[in-house]
């Protein structure tokens, strides 16, 4: 990488706390040498309070963007100068490009989803989606399968401090796509969930439950709604199968893990940064097999 340093290299960066563990910037910077562009990509551990210095030294290096990671995705929207649609119904950002100044907040975590089904031969589009979470991995995922024409999204939440938000997210994507109906319902209704889950053509967790520690638990206790021809994805990335997973394969449905989806974010986040493609099967032997 020393040899390719020079003085006209841009520089890209992940910001958040913790980033010591991120594979971002192996991928990022793997990707830019294979296609010989010249940035470089790092990751600088900045908390909440930090972020509006991280931003102005970006706006001061003339960064050409940054990654934001938890837990500074809402925070970085108050310095924003334009948002995609999907960061302005979230009100929150992951990825940041700057263009001769001005800074646009984009999130690409549900495009990372949706692009992961496609991976897998599954369009969004004319869908019924149940995904479980409020968080935001659960509203990028809630929000992108609206603007991508899903047909029908319910959302189950715990009825905690944090469920007027996910009804503030429902009534935002009705606003924004009238014609997707929207439902919202308490993940501690088991029956509801087992209701919506067997009428859906996929269920995404969308938790940290089936992360570990966790990796004992999932997310859905009555597994009698999983089928044939549903399609089960898990937000959890490590360990690569959950237990959600295993139970939905066992059951015949088609799993999709959450890898993919993290691969998927970041090969959307490199095409606004670059205008490239990365190049994605060699990403994926070299970082995902």
């Amino acid at each position: 990488m020393e040899n390719r340093i020079s003085g006209t290299t841009g520089l890209l960066a992940l910001i958040g706390s913790p980033v010591g563990h991120s594979g971002s910037p192996a991928m990022y910077n793997y990707s830019f040498e294979r296609l010989g562009l010249d940035y470089v990509y790092t990751a600088f551990d900045v908390k909440i309070e930090e972020v509006e210095n991280a931003i102005t030294a970006m706006r001061t290096f003339k960064m050409r963007g940054m990654n934001v990671t938890m837990p500074c995705k809402t925070e970085a929207v108050k310095y924003m100068d334009a948002l995609s649609p999907a960061a302005r119904i979230i009100g929150a950002v992951n990825t940041i490009v700057n263009d001769d100044g001005k800074l646009t907040g984009y999130i690409t975590d549900g495009e990372g989803f949706v692009n992961n089904l496609r991976d897998h031969g599954i369009e969004i589009a004319g869908k019924k989606i149940a995904v479980a979470g409020g968080g935001g991995a659960a509203t990028a995922i809630q929000v992108q399968c609206a603007l991508d024409g899903a047909a029908e999204i319910t959302i189950f939440n715990k009825k905690d401090a944090f469920f007027a938000r996910t009804l503030e997210t429902a009534e935002k994507i009705r606003a924004e796509r009238p014609e997707c109906k929207v439902n919202v319902y308490d993940m501690d209704d088991e029956a509801k969930m087992k209701e919506e889950i067997a009428s859906s053509d996929i269920f995404a967790n969308a938790t940290i439950v089936g992360m570990k520690p966790m990796d004992h638990e999932s997310i859905i206790k009555d597994t009698s709604a999983f089928r044939p021809g549903l399609v089960v994805c898990d937000a959890v990335y490590n360990p690569k199968e959950t237990r959600l997973l295993r139970e939905a394969k066992e059951a015949g449905c088609t799993c999709i893990s959450g890898e993919g989806m993290l691969l998927w974010q970041g090969v959307s986040a490199f095409k606004l940064y670059t205008g490239k493609d990365m190049p994605v099967q060699e990403v994926k032997e070299r970082f995902f097999s």
